[in-house]
């Protein structure tokens, strides 16, 4: 069993899906959890629901990163365990896909993963967990999907490159990459049966999947039983990117 007493966790985009969820495990697994986001009314609900602390922050905006890191060093000094979940989606052809759309997914879901480890690095206690949300996007080649596979592509590559500089502080830097699962980015992008059945289709288990399933994996490597484990891209998608 993962026992995360007196441990202090930080989740980016916590206020729903697999954020929430894994919020909602660390939580009783005993760790303090801390979940940011960008909207004041919906991260602040499901703290409360989660017996969890609220920060906003929009981790598209190094400045808003920067006051995030201030905040949380200023509150609760270092963190044990560091998920950069916070996401988007959006799709388009290549040929369809604006400067603009280019811009908003890259600064989410790159950028601002990047510089959210970046600025964490010297405030993360030796044998820190830090785990990144990716995606099976990144292996799969998804159509209408560049822009956002390419993001989780980057990240993937920076995971390994963060595990290799931050051993020598026993900080541990892994991914985890889950399939399609019924959360509410899934209904951003206009989850309906027919392309749940599509997606359904691509995935060898036949289903999509929980945002618990993906937490159990994020909780795992959490915990001192995985106190082996760095470097690593985990895949929760049952199947889809064999």
């Amino acid at each position: 069993m993962t026992n995360l007493k007196n441990k202090v966790a930080l989740i980016t985009g916590g206020n729903s899906g697999i954020g929430y969820a894994t919020a909602k495990m660390l939580s009783e697994k005993g760790a303090r959890v801390i979940i940011t986001g960008r909207r004041k009314e919906a991260v602040e609900k499901a703290a409360l629901e989660l017996n969890a602390d609220a920060l906003l922050a929009d981790q598209s905006k190094v400045p808003d990163i920067d006051h995030l890191v201030s905040q949380v060093a200023r509150q609760y000094g270092k963190l044990d365990i560091l998920l950069i979940n916070a996401g988007i989606t959006k799709i388009a052809p290549i040929e369809q896909t604006t400067e603009a759309m280019f811009d908003e997914v890259i600064n989410v879901n790159f950028k601002g993963a990047y510089f959210t480890l970046s600025k964490f690095i010297p405030f993360l206690n030796e044998g820190a967990s830090v785990i990144v949300l990716s995606s099976s996007s990144a292996t799969i080649a998804p159509q209408q999907g560049s822009v956002y596979a390419s993001s989780k592509a980057a990240i993937n590559a920076v995971v390994k490159i963060a595990a290799l500089e931050l051993a020598p502080r026993k900080i541990r830097v892994n991914a985890v990459s889950p399939g399609p699962a019924a959360t509410e980015i899934m209904n951003k992008i206009g989850l309906n049966d027919d392309l749940e059945k599509y997606l359904v289709s691509t995935i060898p288990l036949a289903r999509m999947g929980k945002p618990e399933e993906v937490a159990d994996m994020i909780t795992y490597l959490s915990g001192d039983n995985a106190s082996f484990i760095t470097g690593s891209i985990f895949s929760v998608d049952g199947g889809q990117s064999i």
